[in-house]
């Protein structure tokens, strides 16, 4: 193997191909990730991926997860939006 002198840099958990199941799973784990980017890339609709998300995950990281994303309103766009626009007024008038 031929080194080159441009860096590689190294990650843990790769990001897979998008055409597989396993980018789906793992923009679903990603907190910056919403369901509207997984739609657009992918077609899967938010009821799509718990389906894939029940199928292929354990029953207790199922649950994990689905904590995990009620709790984060990044998930979905417009909520998310919402929760900064509500935080930005309580720091305006913080003085």
């Amino acid at each position: 193997m031929k080194k080159t002198k441009i860096p590689q840099t190294r990650v843990k958990n790769p990001e897979p191909d998008v055409r597989t199941v396993d980018w789906i799973i793992w923009a679903a784990w990603a907190d910056r990730i919403t369901f509207e980017e997984i739609f657009e890339k992918t077609g899967k609709k938010e009821s799509e991926v718990i389906k894939i998300m029940r199928r292929t995950l354990k029953p207790k990281s199922f649950q994990n997860w689905r904590k995990r994303v009620r709790e984060k309103s990044i998930k979905h766009r417009s909520l998310f939006k919402k929760k900064r626009e509500k935080e930005s007024r309580k720091t305006n008038f913080i003085i």
